[in-house]
């Protein structure tokens, strides 16, 4: 065979590769191959944000007693943000979280309280209009003085099993914050560890996006996102590849126990590349977040073995529902009635 020949037939052999690597990123749906939903007892949670209620348009009481009562959640993750309870430097106000605690007590909740200044939800950093964020060590200052006086409120409350300090905290390629520095985190922690010697302290990650090194022994558990179909502007919407046990393999190699890594972030809302997630229209939702998909993403966590997992999207579950679809508010919720 000619040398043109020999080249001609690797460039061909190369642009198959290419186009099987694209398929398999892109277009193929990375499904488990069973989807039963039997998952292990108490598996399920839900993460709940006040602001994200807020910014779909909801009633954000009403919406939390939907949660608590009809789907009938049990584990639920709450993020405090900073910029609601203290709106005046030293004025703290928690009337709503205490609404929160108290009406997820009566009814046998578990919480994880997720606190500090980078928590759930763009902008990712939640900082009162008052703080200088670029001044460091006054914002760090801040910071241990707001955590010391939430978690001097809240840690005589049983139902508050875990702090969650910060979220995401060394993940700086997403949001609108300062940069995060481990030694900072580990100020936080000690902090926590000083005024609550009783509760065990999460730290979370990006599951897709991190090494997990450096917040691998930060806590107690690390706590990482699981997200399947995501979008960009170099590729669109395209779907992770990794099989289930890639988690289990990462916290392996940092060193952590599959015992104490929790998914604290399981996909189960649409990707937005642009727009609001009230209006977003149900043709592109579908792209990331179908009704099928949401099931594969559910059966993948399953299959993950790990103890726990806290669902993402149940603000948006709830918008569909006051719209008129029903169907992932009524199919999560019977997924979360085989959740005892």
């Amino acid at each position: 065979m000619s040398q043109k020949k020999k080249k001609i037939w690797r460039l061909v052999f190369w642009l198959i590769i290419g186009l099987l690597v694209l398929w398999y990123i892109k277009f193929a749906d990375h499904y488990p191959r069973q989807i039963t939903l039997q998952a292990k007892p108490d598996f399920w949670g839900v993460t709940y944000s006040v602001k994200m209620a807020d910014s779909l348009g909801l009633d954000w009481r009403e919406a939390y007693l939907a949660v608590l009562d009809d789907l009938q959640a049990k584990n639920i993750r709450i993020p405090i943000y900073w910029d609601q309870i203290e709106k005046n430097k030293g004025e703290y106000d928690f009337s709503n979280y205490d609404y929160i605690f108290d009406e997820g007590d009566r009814r046998g909740v578990d919480f994880v309280a997720n606190i500090g200044y980078r928590l759930p939800r763009w902008p990712e950093c939640h900082a009162p209009q008052w703080l200088d964020q670029k001044n460091d060590s006054e914002r760090e200052q801040a910071t241990l003085d707001m955590l010391a006086v939430i978690i001097n409120h809240y840690k005589d409350r049983p139902a508050i099993k875990v702090w969650q300090i910060e979220n995401e905290p060394l993940f700086n390629l997403f949001g609108e914050c300062p940069k995060g520095h481990l030694d900072f985190l580990q100020k936080e922690i000690a902090l926590a560890r000083n005024l609550d010697k009783t509760r065990p302290i999460l730290v979370s990650v990006s599951g897709e996006l991190s090494t997990w090194r450096q917040e691998a022994r930060a806590g107690d558990y690390l706590g990482t996102t699981m997200y399947r179909v995501v979008w960009n502007k170099w590729f669109g919407y395209f779907r992770y590849p990794w099989p289930d046990w890639f988690y289990r393999f990462k916290a392996w190699l940092v060193g952590v126990s599959k015992d104490h890594l929790l998914i604290s972030e399981l996909q189960v809302e649409p990707w937005v590349p642009k727009g609001n997630l009230a209006s977003f229209p149900d043709q592109e939702a579908a792209k990331s977040l179908s009704l099928e998909q949401l099931k594969a993403n559910l059966q993948y966590a399953i299959n993950t073995d790990l103890p726990q997992a806290y669902l993402w999207g149940v603000e948006w579950w709830y918008v569909k529902y006051k719209q008129g679809d029903t169907i992932y508010w009524t199919f999560m919720k019977s997924v979360l009635a085989n959740n005892k």
